[in-house]
């Protein structure tokens, strides 16, 4: 595809079109087959990354708890001053939460 200045940008994946009415039934149980097979690599990632979420917030945790023995505060002024930030962002109406954006 054309982008800006008629340089060629890269399709992500989710937009490309595939005419399947000119495929034979072969080649769509092919296509079919490499994205099941490709969707069972992003869910095997997926379930690997969420274990690894779930390891960290755990972690993150057993020091909360740790330090609340220990007499330190819930909400530190690093926490506060981030929750400034992101609400501050927010009523400047820059987004978030997009996926799409480091």
């Amino acid at each position: 595809m054309n982008g800006e200045n008629g340089k060629t940008r890269e399709v992500p994946p989710h937009e490309v079109y595939i005419d399947y009415s000119n495929k034979d039934d072969e080649e769509l149980r092919r296509i079919l087959e490499e994205l099941l097979k490709e969707e069972r690599k992003i869910s095997y990632q997926r379930r690997v990354l969420h274990g690894k979420i779930d390891i960290l917030r755990a972690e993150l945790v057993r020091r909360k708890k740790s330090g609340l023995r220990e007499g330190k505060t819930l909400i530190s002024d690093a926490d506060i001053d981030r929750l400034s930030e992101i609400l501050a962002s927010e009523a400047l109406g820059m987004p978030r939460n997009d996926p799409t954006t480091d």
